[in-house]
């Protein structure tokens, strides 16, 4: 279910997912809107749970986990393997995304390490999951785009459809 969003909430939202550190009066002035709008609809925005997080954004070649990795995995299928999997596999060191997907594979798992040896080690820890099948993964050559901002990868029209269902 959409949130109850506003044009004016959008902008907020555009603003701050450019940067957390905008502070609440450049906010106000190029919004044109007051200090405590603000801050009264940023609460608003946390507390409906729009805004998950205000953090750093860590660049992760900085850290030299310069290999970023999907992995295909397939599982038994049997009463309550996508939770309790896909639990497991989120638990493990290096992991930063899993996704339990319908098709011929059951989870997509992302991964970032910085050598070999921790990308295997990482492959035997989901191996070695109960129910855990068969794996297959893929190392990224470039990476084209990471841009894990949402509103700022919306169409005009995914905004207007978010803004149209508060509106109904």
């Amino acid at each position: 279910m959409a949130a109850d969003l506003d044009e004016t909430d959008v902008e907020i939202l555009a603003r701050v997912e450019q940067s957390s550190e905008t502070n609440l009066e450049e906010l106000a002035e190029e919004l044109g809107l007051s200090k405590s709008t603000i801050h009264y609809r940023l609460t608003k925005l946390k507390d409906s749970g729009v805004i998950t997080a205000t953090a750093a954004t860590v660049d992760p070649h900085a850290l030299g986990l310069d290999m970023l990795v999907f992995t295909d995995v397939t599982v038994s299928h049997e009463s309550g393997y996508a939770e309790d999997i896909g639990e497991a596999i989120a638990e493990i060191n290096g992991v930063s995304q899993v996704y339990y997907v319908m098709g011929d594979i059951d989870f997509i798992v992302i991964s970032r390490v910085q050598t070999h040896d921790q990308l295997h080690a990482l492959i035997d820890d989901i191996v070695e999951i109960d129910g855990v099948n068969e794996t297959s993964s893929q190392f990224v050559i470039q990476e084209v785009k990471t841009d894990g901002r949402v509103i700022a990868n919306m169409s005009d029209e995914m905004i207007g459809t978010v803004l149209e269902s508060d509106r109904a």
